[in-house]
């Protein structure tokens, strides 16, 4: 049972992390129709410049001047940049973020190197959050920190027990997002500057006849949007790792989780990250092979079958192309996504 809660946590925080890259691009996306190429490239700037303002001020500083820095940039990008090819249609907005997530990628290995960079959370979120114990004869029970040593150890043979600790970083970065979240949709829902970005997604023109400056709005929303990268950029930098590959890594899945979670929904968004951080991590975790759950059902295989490649290859090794099959399953079955209301 603590098996399954823990990893259940644990691909909601994986979860929860991707929503908070993917929001500041279905945020871009749905009040300006530009898909950011670069967006992964602005969380990795988030966790270098996180980084650098660590080591001067600490990490809470960090977290909070980082995402304001990679903010700004990605608001001098639509303004200088942007802007001006905005005029030539969608595909030279495309070229242009993904020369810019070159430019960025080499700018990166410039300043900071190309070797991976020790950036290390506050003393506070070192250690587990809470540490699950699975006792034989009495269940599960939950404990607040480390567990005792003591406690994970019985000099009774009989009795089995299991401690599984939680991370508080994981914890930390599960609040984190569920703020932003939370954060984000007040913003957009309750407040004036809000309903001035939603109507000018819808009617541009009556909104600039009302007074307000719709470039300047256009600007502020993608400079809002990259600050969300740079902010999920210091968290996830400082609990996994800060290298110059991570946008790489991290760029293919946002846009599988906005595609799926349907394009400009940011609810959407949320559920898609939820499902794939959850579905990656249990594949991970349960690393069966379809011999192995053969063997477990009393069903035996022919000697060719036993040593097949194919049959033998676990669930976890192909763990990383469940997102990318999940998204080619979605755009044949619903081309909208989950929550989104226009197609493609």
């Amino acid at each position: 049972m603590e098996f399954f809660v823990i990893s259940m946590l644990n691909g909601l925080s994986y979860g929860l992390l991707l929503f908070m890259l993917s929001s500041g691009l279905t945020l871009i996306f749905s009040m300006m129709g530009v898909l950011n190429f670069a967006h992964a490239s602005f969380y990795m700037l988030g966790a270098y410049v996180g980084y650098s303002i660590a080591s001067v001020t600490g990490f809470w500083a960090a977290l909070v001047l980082s995402p304001i820095v990679v903010g700004a940039m990605g608001a001098l990008f639509e303004r200088y940049c942007l802007r001006r090819v905005h005029k030539f249609g969608h595909v030279a907005e495309l070229l242009l973020t993904f020369g810019l997530a070159y430019v960025v990628l080499e700018l990166v290995q410039l300043v900071w190197g190309r070797i991976a960079l020790e950036f290390e959370p506050p003393e506070v979120l070192n250690g587990p959050l809470f540490t699950l114990i699975n006792r034989t004869g009495d269940g599960l029970s939950m404990m607040m920190g480390a567990a005792p040593a003591e406690m994970c150890r019985s000099a009774d043979a009989a009795i089995r027990i299991v401690c599984s600790p939680f991370p508080a970083t994981r914890g930390f970065m599960m609040l984190v997002a569920l703020v932003m979240l939370f954060s984000v949709w007040l913003l957009l829902t309750r407040t004036r500057i809000g309903l001035v970005i939603q109507a000018a997604l819808t009617h541009p023109h009556m909104v600039e006849a009302l007074g307000h400056n719709v470039p300047r709005v256009f600007m502020l929303v993608f400079g809002a949007g990259t600050a969300l990268a740079g902010l999920a950029g210091v968290i996830g930098g400082s609990i996994f790792l800060t290298e110059p590959a991570m946008a790489a890594t991290v760029g293919p899945i946002i846009f599988v989780v906005v595609v799926v979670g349907g394009m400009g929904s940011l609810s959407g968004a949320f559920l898609a990250s939820v499902l794939i951080g959850v579905i990656q991590t249990f594949a991970v975790a349960f690393d069966y092979s379809l011999a192995t759950l053969a063997g477990q059902l009393g069903l035996s295989l022919s000697e060719g079958l036993s040593n097949n490649t194919y049959i033998n290859m676990t669930l976890s090794q192909i763990a990383p192309i469940l997102p990318f099959l999940f998204l080619v399953l979605m755009l044949i079955f619903r081309p909208r996504g989950l929550l989104g209301t226009r197609e493609g």
